[in-house]
């Protein structure tokens, strides 16, 4: 088993060492200087796999890290339970869901396919010691972070150590019953395509987890010990049965097609997308536009794609507005929380942009826009004039701020709301700071959003994302939004920083749009 895992890892490792090279030839000017024959260079692949390494070292922790954060933290104090219990019990039940969504085992990924399907490892012995190898990684993930967020809200050292065997234990219990029903079903369960089944259990645990601390409802630390205990029991029981288990090319030969294979991993540019989008487009003859030009063009496509711009929006903005109810019902009933809110909102406004972040849909809609339009479009010549591209893109950038305004007023307007029934404030300014900051931000991801596409174009015919110029630009703003996160200042101030900020990115990224896209907004070879 461990000569299987060192053959499997080297193979993953040489797979991400290419695309690392791969990425560096990608990047404007680097491109021309650097040759194919890189690829055949050992000091580069010796390089490329150091950083590849390190990739694997960095994601171990950060994605503990910012779910603990994030999920568990800084959500246990909102409440007025004890700390250290409430902490445990959102823990607990969001272990639950984690589990039931990602088995480790039955995710279909590149080098499971690669190696299983086109390679023919021994399936038994590839899923066995890959599996192992994640779990070791969940517990040397979770440990730092379980020790320093649960000795700061006052759990015993021991039990801090306890929590990632538990999340452990929970994850081979699932895999356990998957394989179980597997052997009576002969249906293997693919992780990315959750069943109605896995949704109800997520939604109840996900309730379960934050809803009952603001019952005063948390379970203790005698309580968590006994299902800690349950869980270990019944994970040494599925241990032999995952170990026993002899349908495992059977199981992967469902599993890893090639279909739920790319859906997962090339997400930019799959037959599955491609199909599931080509289901949402309406094509109703009857669509018209009053407007001329490119306002007409992009009217037309957007009535005809509404489906696929708008139906997450109108999903957001229905949990936005059942958060905000469910908010307003709690500051009311109980005093404690009511303080702890008017704090949040005096102070938290910068955790906000990471919020914006995530709900903005921007990234997706470009997305959509090439996908459906672009990619066929762009193979005109009338259509890559600089009159053309400055007149669709002024049109987009209306759509796109559209889009996302609904959800961001909800937000503003709801905060607003919490700010003014959970005491208000001595400034009355900062009711509409904190409106008019929330639309600035939304509107700065729609701008940032639009300008990265038109300047960097990121995909090829194939609809795939081939630009490392693009992923690193992604990549550096989330890690500048993350890091908003931890960042403490009055609402007054950072928001009007924040709306001088917004306005003035947008004017120059709007700027060098119009003089840049002309040149830039291209099909990718």
């Amino acid at each position: 088993m461990i000569k299987s895992f060192i053959t499997s890892f080297n193979l993953r490792n040489t797979y991400r060492a290419n695309s690392i090279i791969y990425s560096i030839k990608q990047f404007p000017i680097i491109n021309k200087i650097l040759p194919n024959s890189l690829y055949k260079n050992k000091g580069l692949k010796i390089f490329a796999n150091i950083i590849s390494i390190l990739i694997e070292f960095i994601f171990t922790f950060l994605g503990k890290a910012a779910y603990l954060t994030l999920m568990v933290f800084l959500m246990a104090f909102v409440y007025k339970a004890n700390n250290a219990n409430t902490f445990l019990h959102i823990f607990t039940f969001l272990t639950i869901c984690g589990a039931v969504l990602n088995t480790y085992m039955l995710n279909p990924t590149k080098d499971k396919y690669y190696a299983i399907v086109l390679m023919n490892f021994d399936a038994k012995k590839y899923g066995l010691s890959n599996y192992y190898y994640q779990l070791l990684r969940v517990i040397i993930g979770f440990m730092p972070f379980t020790i320093y967020f649960g000795l700061m809200v006052n759990i015993p050292l021991w039990l801090c150590i306890l929590m990632p065997f538990f999340v452990v234990a929970v994850k081979l219990v699932v895999m356990g019953y998957c394989m179980l029903d597997f052997k009576k079903t002969q249906k293997a369960k693919n992780e990315n395509i959750p069943t109605p089944i896995v949704w109800s259990i997520i939604a109840v645990c996900v309730l379960v987890a934050y809803g009952l601390p603001a019952l005063n409802i948390v379970i203790n630390q005698a309580i968590f010990l006994g299902i800690f205990a349950v869980a270990i029991l019944l994970g040494i029981f599925c241990i032999i049965i995952i170990n026993n288990f002899k349908d495992y090319r059977k199981m992967y030969k469902q599993v890893l097609t090639e279909t739920n294979v790319y859906a997962v991993e090339n997400n930019s540019g799959t037959k599955v997308m491609k199909e599931n989008s080509l289901k949402q487009i309406e094509l109703d003859n009857s669509f018209t536009s009053n407007k001329t030009g490119f306002a007409f063009f992009h009217e037309l496509f957007v009535k005809r794609h509404s489906k696929i711009l708008t139906k997450a929006v109108k999903k957001q903005s229905v949990i936005i507005l059942l958060i905000f109810a469910v908010l307003f019902i709690m500051i009311k009933v109980n005093p404690i929380i009511a303080e702890r809110m008017n704090r949040i909102t005096l102070v938290y406004l910068p955790y906000f942009v990471f919020i914006m972040y995530l709900i903005n849909r921007s990234s997706s809609v470009t997305q959509a826009m090439f996908m459906n339009c672009d990619h066929s479009m762009l193979t005109y010549r009338i259509y890559r004039t600089p009159k053309v591209i400055l007149g669709i893109f002024k049109e987009r950038l209306k759509t796109l701020i559209t889009i996302n305004l609904l959800p961001a007023i909800l937000i503003g307007v709801g905060l607003a709301m919490v700010l003014y029934l959970s005491g208000g404030t001595d400034n009355p300014m900062n009711y509409l700071i904190i409106i008019v900051s929330i639309i600035a931000m939304s509107i700065f991801f729609s701008v940032h959003y639009l300008v990265l596409y038109y300047l960097l174009q990121p995909y090829n015919a194939s609809t795939e994302m081939k630009s490392s110029t693009y992923k690193v630009a992604q990549a550096l703003t989330y890690l500048v939004v993350y890091w908003f996160i931890g960042v403490r200042i009055p609402t007054f101030y950072f928001g009007i920083a924040m709306i001088i900020f917004c306005v003035g990115y947008s004017l120059i990224s709007l700027f060098i749009a119009y003089k840049y896209a002309p040149k830039t907004f291209k099909l990718r070879i």
